[in-house]
């Protein structure tokens, strides 16, 4: 239970959660973590799925991607915080004071509940045709590519840091075919020494690649977020095979 001090000015102290029988000490530790979150209940407050919301918020507070009138695609979009801020920014419901309309497609491998103002499809996107199939769905191509992903956690930190790399890598590949000229890529990474070939693939296809840690994410978290704008476009003479 949260107690609070008397006198002027009262506040909050942390909340502690006991230990539960059958309960691990790792659980105990996430829910108290959860629990004393500022931006855990901050997304709750604020109709958001997910604390992830947040990050996306102040990235884009940043670089001014989402853009009135964007197009955008959330890779691995599940619980849906990031269509979410997407939705608002890009005015894909067409409520704000902007006569430019965006839209928000999100992808993810199982079913997402529906999010007013995106389009949500049950797609693999490293499958074959998956980049078609997205620009059909949009009807051309994107303006942003984002993606909030990682891998299964293996307990191993190496082992996960090379397949996040490999993750944002194949989401970068997607983006390459389907943004527009100027386009924006946004994906999560983790911190471990593998990320060379990555950045070295970005800064070859935009003209600006950012490494970023936004406030919303934990402090004792190895993920950061990389930000490649101005989307140079493939060259003429590259071909599909050079391509991914």
């Amino acid at each position: 239970m949260e107690k609070k001090t008397s006198g002027r000015g009262a506040r909050d102290l942390r909340v502690k959660v006991k230990s539960a029988r059958g309960r691990k000490l790792s659980s105990t530790l996430w829910l108290e973590r959860q629990l004393n979150d500022p931006y855990v209940r901050r997304a709750q407050a604020e109709g958001y799925r997910g604390r992830a919301a947040f990050k996306i918020l102040e990235l884009d507070d940043k670089y001014r991607f989402l853009v009135p009138g964007a197009r955008v695609v959330d890779l691995g979009c599940a619980p849906g915080g990031w269509c979410q801020v997407a939705v608002q920014r890009v005015n894909a419901l067409g409520d704000r004071t902007s006569k430019k309309v965006g839209r928000v497609l999100g992808v993810d491998l199982q079913e997402v509940e529906p999010i007013p103002g995106a389009e949500i499809h049950v797609l693999d996107f490293m499958s074959d045709g998956a980049d078609d199939k997205v620009k059909a769905w949009l009807g051309g191509g994107a303006d942003v590519v984002m993606s909030d992903m990682a891998a299964s956690s293996s307990g191993h930190k190496q082992t996960d840091h090379l397949r996040i790399v490999a993750l944002c890598e194949a989401a970068a590949q997607l983006a390459f075919d389907v943004l527009e000229p100027g386009g924006t890529f946004v994906a999560k990474v983790l911190a471990g020494g593998a990320e060379g070939s990555l950045q070295a693939l970005l800064k070859k296809r935009f003209k600006s690649v950012a490494n970023v840690k936004p406030p919303a994410s934990r402090a004792d978290s190895s993920e950061k977020f990389v930000v490649a704008r101005g989307f140079k476009g493939l060259p003429e003479d590259q071909d599909d095979d050079e391509a991914r």
